[in-house]
């Protein structure tokens, strides 16, 4: 599952880079389009026929052929992004997860694959800190300071859990009591990585006590 993303991030990757490329190509003769690939791509094709007359005729067939090679790279990564959706509906683990806001398919599986057996860590914080998650400790004199998350973990699962985190920030019509908290004291960039770190948490929780996800869930600690 973890080579399947792997590829995935591969071909995004490659596919960011042909449509900068692409956009830079255009810009060199004064033509613009819509930030974002959809949006931009849309755009492209709808306008294919004004580049056509406008552009030299070299630099329209390799327009059409950079076009081409983008659709094959689309195809390849929705036919990978099927693989890792129907092992998401085979695995009862991804399956629980997927019901933190948040967690998405990508996310899932590839925290499912990463983590193994959640009882390996101790607790969320201590999977929390193996993605890197948690804020690097300086101290001297027995006072301790707190500075940015360390980032010695998996960056590719940290980066999804930091995109979902954002996207609940922005997109969450009714937000819970936390995060209208965090929002309101933290900076957008701060407040989405508390919640990337626990969204780690709550999702260790319900892979090591093998439960299910509870919006209003309120932990206790013993005494």
């Amino acid at each position: 599952m973890l080579s399947l993303h792997r590829m995935r991030s591969l071909l995004v990757k490659f596919r960011t880079m042909q449509i900068n490329q692409l956009r830079g190509l255009l810009y060199e003769f004064g033509v613009t389009f819509r930030a974002g690939r959809v949006a931009g791509l849309d755009e492209i094709r709808e306008r294919m026929a004004e580049l056509e007359d406008t552009l030299p005729r070299s630099i329209v067939l390799n327009l059409l052929e950079q076009l081409r090679r983008i659709n094959l790279f689309e195809e390849d990564i929705n036919q990978l992004e099927k693989r890792i959706g129907a092992w998401q509906k085979q695995e009862a683990a991804c399956r629980a997860i997927s019901e933190v806001p948040g967690i998405g398919r990508l996310t899932a599986t590839a925290l499912v694959a990463t983590i193994g057996d959640a009882k390996t860590f101790r607790s969320g914080r201590e999977f929390a800190a193996f993605l890197g998650l948690v804020p690097r400790q300086n101290g001297t004199g027995g006072k301790i300071r707190l500075g940015s998350i360390s980032r010695r973990g998996d960056p590719y699962l940290r980066t999804l859990l930091i995109h979902g985190a954002r996207s609940v920030l922005c997109h969450t019509k009714v937000p819970t009591a936390w995060q209208k908290a965090i929002q309101a004291r933290r900076p957008a960039n701060v407040a989405a990585v508390a919640l990337a770190n626990k969204m780690a948490r709550t999702a260790w929780a319900i892979l090591a006590h093998e439960t299910s996800y509870e919006a209003n869930h309120v932990s206790h600690r013993a005494a």
